[in-house]
């Protein structure tokens, strides 16, 4: 298959290239600077040009292709609810290219607002989007796929590891050395599920080379691994006192961050290891982030 990429040279979306073309797939990436467009192509992928902005560049790398895996987001949390409808509208300018055919069309969703206080399953139905979460990519997808275009959705959870990871797991260690503390948020019990990036990227090819229309795929190795139990190896690991915030002392630690810092967000994955075959063979969250490339010397 020749396969659209978005995100194509992030931290998910690098890994997926490598997966497509490891398994004999073409792969169209979409850059949108001249260094991202190198690394592309010395992966080995050819390379569009445009950006999540270009709605344009988008639908006519979706039609060019047997199918589309759409990873990329811009990361903004500063101007997140407008990172949240450019996403919406990059899917929909996606799915507008794939209608009427049966070409694959991967969306990358997440946990959040799911399950609180319970594990996740494939069959819960995403919350609809909030000024409290605006992010819509799996109803969008949800949307595209009743009518009629073949639009699935992998849910990524809080945590992707793995070499290169800068994520929430860094966001931490880094308020970690700022702060002088490594604290969670109330009594830590809230739970992060987890996968290494390798292990999600293969889900992501399994999926589009085997999966149903409308389905929902959880991308998860770690059911839920303690918040405090992450906070707790970036204690060790810098040396530093790991303590509880509660309330306000928890909003004055985290910033921003301290929504996600309180969330529940486990999940299983056992209906997509059964219909995929998925299996993750990489190491779990807690062994990954307790490595020297997570600190540095």
């Amino acid at each position: 298959m020749r396969v659209f990429v978005t995100g194509a040279t992030g931290f998910v979306g690098s890994a997926v290239v490598q997966e497509l073309l490891a398994a004999g797939h073409r792969v169209l990436g979409l850059a949108r600077s001249p260094e991202g467009a190198a690394a592309l192509a010395a992966a080995g992928a050819e390379v569009h040009h445009g950006s999540l902005a270009d709605l344009p560049s988008l639908h006519s790398g979706a039609s060019a292709a047997d199918g589309v895996i759409h990873t990329g987001f811009t990361h903004d949390f500063s101007r997140f609810a407008a990172s949240c409808e450019q996403d919406r509208l990059a899917i929909e300018a996606l799915g507008a290219a794939l209608a009427g055919s049966q070409r694959p069309l991967l969306v990358t969703a997440g946990l959040a607002g799911l399950a609180p206080g319970r594990l996740a399953t494939e069959n819960d139905a995403a919350p609809p989007a909030s000024a409290a979460y605006p992010r819509a990519s799996e109803q969008t997808a949800d949307a595209l796929a009743s009518r009629g275009v073949h639009a699935s959705t992998v849910r990524l959870p809080p945590s992707v590891h793995g070499e290169g990871d800068h994520g929430f797991v860094p966001m931490l260690i880094g308020i970690a050395r700022e702060k002088g503390i490594s604290a969670y948020a109330g009594e830590g019990a809230n739970r992060w599920a987890a996968v290494h990036r390798l292990d999600a990227a293969r889900l992501f090819r399994l999926a589009l080379e085997h999966g149903a229309r409308a389905a929902h795929y959880h991308a998860i190795a770690d059911e839920g691994v303690p918040f405090r139990d992450i906070a707790a190896v970036i204690a060790r690991r810098l040396g530093l006192p790991l303590a509880a915030r509660m309330g306000e002392e928890a909003a004055a630690h985290f910033g921003w961050f301290a929504h996600f810092a309180a969330m529940d967000m486990a999940g299983t994955s056992r209906e997509t290891r059964d219909l995929l075959g998925w299996a993750p063979t990489q190491c779990g969250l807690v062994e990954d982030i307790d490595s020297e490339r997570y600190f540095p010397i």
